[in-house]
Order: structure tokens, then sequence, then C-alpha cells
């Protein structure tokens, strides 16, 4: 149609209608046309996906093996695929996407689904191996053939691997895929059981993926819960419970979870069902720690701890989403700290931590970086808490755990305040309580209220910091956390008087010593205590303040390593000692 001058082309005539493919698309089905006869064997090629084994593909085409070969050099010389290595070691690779998606868009619907379905079963009589290695291009396979029930056991079966090896966002799709095959299946009481199965393990990877009190696992969950009830609740899904009591506890709804704990433990113990009881206690013994209700908080955590301890962790794993040792440790690290052994409280999280890094399970590595970096914030060892703060940001990161990267955010905000990048760091503060809250949670919401009113303390906003303790107050009145409820009227105080107000600042002192000696929150005593007696040496009654602090401090017997008990030392000698 051209022909060429000294510098250029011109057309030897009128251009035809349609010479030049209007799209990329129209010259690849164009080249495909032009090579019929061996178009059959680019579809099988494209039905594989962007690349396909000569193995695989003869095993599928039942085509002789030179006409195989012959067909295969063609669509090679026309540069449609490339090839890597010699059959049948040989490896095929579409030139680009869209001449995959061109031969395989040639398919007509019955003809694609047939061979698929022989695809997946002449690579199940092949390759047995891949069905264990690769269950997902089953899945995929059985599910473009139409065959129902075999994609819904494989992409289960997939699902399962993905969160074995905690690749929880890869779970969460193909926990989907299964229960949208599931659908396609006749209603049955055997159907029901694998929907509630689907159900509970797509719930606790949406914990990790989503957030515990993200709409989609309540959603999933609810569901769940009725599936459950409907089949006699049966004791292989106790986590049914569990997970329903954490999505409430997380969200806020501390009375709610409570209850779904008591049922469990109650249930359990009728049943006398050993992993229903390490679910019982650990959901107990967290939800007991927001309350502020530590000694008993305490005692069910040992439970967990004693119990889990005859070595039904990896089988409970699945069913609550994380280790029930680890995150058993990594609360109880809390619960002590507030009883007042910082010691023991510290030698928890480390444990808690190593354990999850040794057993390489990413939920439980985040749920015990981010306890015992909370622990830390408090505690003051900065290069600790740096090094699990930076360990959860890229734990959380790496996995799209929305809730931890929150969680991630508010730590990166607080080392920036404490190595004096404060604007930056009460920036990074807020994002992370914005993006937290984001994800429906409200636990841990005063926590994080406090850190930022402790920035805007240090940045000199004090009106801001008492605003901001005011409103964490609120939420503690709201939800009742109160496992910190003591420190928010402490530090309240504190920024009173800064404020010149002694009289409020004694009175929130005061209701700090009460709140603290209530929750048996020795640590939270002495930190009240201290404030209390600093106001009355500044008041001249250095006596008083004494008599005050003396006894708190007496408690203590893990020496001067924390820098509460080391200021209540330095305090009660210039005092005049004990």
């Amino acid at each position: 149609m051209l022909h060429e001058k000294e510098d250029h082309y011109v057309l030897e005539g009128p251009l035809r209608p349609l010479a030049i493919p209007t799209t990329l698309h129209d010259s690849l089905m164009a080249r495909l046309d032009r090579l019929a006869s061996v178009r059959p064997v680019a579809q099988i090629g494209a039905a594989f996906g962007r690349w396909f084994r000569y193995t695989s593909l003869r095993a599928v085409s039942r085509l002789p093996e030179d006409e195989l070969q012959a067909s295969l050099a063609r669509l090679i010389a026309a540069e449609l695929v490339f090839q890597s290595g010699i059959p049948p070691d040989a490896v095929y690779t579409f030139k680009h996407a869209l001449v995959q998606e061109a031969a395989y868009g040639t398919l007509l619907r019955n003809p694609r689904q047939q061979l698929h379905g022989r695809i997946a079963e002449a690579l199940e009589s092949q390759s047995p191996e891949m069905t264990d290695s690769q269950p997902e291009f089953f899945a995929r396979h059985y599910t473009e053939a139409g065959l129902a029930e075999k994609s819904v056991f494989y992409w289960s079966k997939a699902a399962r691997r993905s969160a074995a090896r905690s690749a929880m966002a890869e779970a969460a799709a193909q926990f989907q895929r299964a229960l949208d095959q599931l659908a396609l299946l006749p209603d049955s009481p055997e159907r029901a059981r694998q929907e509630l199965e689907f159900c509970s393990s797509l719930g606790t990877v949406l914990q990790s993926v989503k957030g515990y009190a993200a709409p989609e696992t309540g959603q999933t969950l609810a569901r769940a819960r009725e599936l459950w009830e409907r089949l006699g609740s049966p004791s292989e899904f106790l986590q049914v419970s569990y997970a329903q009591s954490l999505y409430h506890e997380i969200r806020g709804e501390l009375h709610l979870a409570h209850r779904l704990d008591k049922d469990l433990l109650r249930l359990s113990r009728q049943r006398d069902d050993a992993a229903g009881l390490v679910l019982a206690h650990q959901s107990l013994g967290r939800n007991l720690m927001f309350a502020g209700r530590f000694a008993s908080s305490r005692s069910h955590l040992e439970q967990t701890l004693a119990l889990s301890d005859v070595g039904s962790d990896d089988s409970l794993v699945q069913q609550a989403g994380v280790h029930p040792r680890v995150a058993s440790q990594a609360f109880l690290a809390i619960v002590l700290f507030c009883l007042g052994h910082p010691d023991q409280a510290l030698a928890r999280s480390t444990a808690a931590i190593a354990e999850a890094g040794r057993l390489a399970h990413a939920p439980s590595l985040a749920v015990s970086l981010t306890n015992g970096a909370r622990l830390l914030s408090f505690d003051g060892n900065d290069a600790t808490f740096e090094e699990w703060a930076s360990q959860l940001a890229t734990v959380a990161t790496e996995q799209g755990f929305l809730l931890w990267r929150a969680i991630g955010t508010t730590y990166r905000g607080w080392l920036k305040v404490k190595i004096g990048e404060v604007a930056e760091g009460i920036m990074l503060l807020r994002q992370g309580l914005a993006a937290y809250r984001a994800t429906g949670a409200d636990a841990w919401v005063p926590y994080q209220i406090a850190l930022l009113a402790r920035a805007c303390e240090i940045a000199g906003q004090i009106e801001e910091a008492v605003g901001l303790l005011d409103d964490a107050l609120q939420v503690v009145k709201r939800i009742e956390e109160r496992w910190l409820d003591a420190e928010l009227h402490r530090h309240r105080g504190q920024l009173r008087l800064r404020q010149g107000h002694s009289g409020a600042a004694e009175e929130l002192y005061r209701k700090a010593l009460s709140i603290a000696a209530e929750q048996g929150a020795k640590l939270w005593e002495l930190r009240a205590a201290a404030s209390l007696a600093r106001l009355r040496r500044d008041q001249g009654r250095r006596a008083e303040a004494r008599d005050l602090l003396a006894p708190v401090y007496g408690w203590f017997t893990e020496g001067f390593d924390t820098p509460d008990l080391k200021e209540a030392k330095a305090l009660i000698d210039e005092l005049g000692g004990a």
C-alpha cells in the first residue's frame, strides 16, 4: 500500500477501509487470525495465564509432540510468545499481557469452561504436589470451569495456607472467594457448616487486615454467630464467641464483650473444652484489664498461660488470630506494670515479642510489639521503645494491617516529640489517632489522647492539653475503660497546677489516689502520691508530704530502675528520708 520516496512514504492509492486496526487489540486479533491453525495452542496457553510450561501444555492439548512443537514455533516466530529453555523443560511467556488477553478472548464460554476443567484435572494427575504448594492455581481454574464444589475446596485450602504464613490480605480474599463459590451450591446442613467455618476464619483474618472493630469484621462475625447458633453452637467453633467479644471490646462496648466472655467460659466449663477455656480466660483477662480490675485480669491471664502451656497453641492460633501465650503475656505485661511490677512487666513484654518472632506469626508479633511499646511510653526506656515501635511500623506496613499501622504512626509521633521535633510529632500523633478511630476502634483511645496531651504540654500548649484530657476522660466515662483513669486525673492535675489552680490540682491528685487504691494499681498510686507530695512540699507542709509518700514508696522492692521509683526516692530523701 506504500512506496518509498527519497525521504518519506506515500500511498499507492486510496486507503482501503479498516486497513489499519483501530486498536492494539484489533491488531493482535488480526495476527491471531492469520495463525488460525495454531490458535488453539495459544488459547490453551492463555488459559494458563501470562506464562505456561511445555509439560503442562502438552498434558492439556493432547497433541502429538511434533505438532505441538511446530505450533509453538509459529507462535514464537510471530513474536507472540517467548521461549525459555528447551522442551520438555521449556517455559513460554506471552510477549505482553494484552497478547494473552486477546488469545483468551477468542474462547467461547463453554469451550473456555471445559478448557479450565481440563487444565485443573490434568495437573492434579500430572503434578499432585502442586495441590499443596499452589492450591490457588486449582481454585482459579475450577472456578472458571464452573465446578463450584472443587473450587470451594481449593479456595479454602489456599486461604488456610495464606493465613498460616501470615499473608492475611491474601487469606481474606481467598476466604471470600470460597464463600462466593459456596453460595452456588444447594442449601444443606453441610453447606451451612462450611459457611460457618469460612465466616469464622474470615472474621479472624479481617481482624488483622481491616481491624478488630471494622464494619467488615463485625458483619462477617455476625453471620458466623447466626450460623453457629443455628447449628447448635458446635464446640469446634467456640472462637466465634471469642472473636465477637473482641470486636465489641475494641469498639468500646466493654459490657457486651464481658457478657460474651462469661457465656464462653460457662459453656467451655460445661463441655470441659480445653480450647474454649483458653479463649475464655484470655478474653476475660484482656477485658478486665480495660475495666481496671487488675487483680482479676492477672488471674485470668495467668490461667491462660497455665492452660496453653500444655501445648495447644498451634491449633488455637487459627481460632484466636494470635498465639494465646503471646497475647496473654503481652496483656499481662500491662497489668503487672499498673499493679506496680515494672521489671516483671518488661520481662513479660520481652518474652512475648521473642516468642512471636520465633513463631514468625505477623499478627502475634504486632500485638506483642504494640503492648510492649505502649508499656515503654510510660517507662522512659526510649531506645527499646524506638526499636519496638520501628518493628511494629515495619510489620504493619508490610502486611497491610490498618489498625496496627495507625498505632505505629502514633508511636512515630511520640518518638518525634521525645527527640525534640515536637510540631511534627504532634502532627503524627493526630494522624495516628484519626486513622485508628477510622477503623471503628474506641478502646485504647484515652491512652492515645493522653500521649497527644503530653506532647502538647511539652510544646507549651497547656490549654490544648487540658482540653484533650477532658476528651479522654469523657471517653473513659462513656465506655468505662478505666485502666488509665487514675493517671489521666493525675496528669490533668499537673496541668491545672501549671495554670495556677492548686486547689483544683489537689482535688485531681486525690481523685487519682482514690481510683488507684480502689484498683490496686500501685504504680499509678505512687505517681499520684508523688505529685501530691510535691504540692505539699511546695506549700511548706514537708512532714505531710513525707508521710504521704513514704508508705506508698515502701511497697516497691524492685530497686530504682524506673523513673517513677528514682523520682520517688529522690523526693523522700529531700524530705528527710523514709
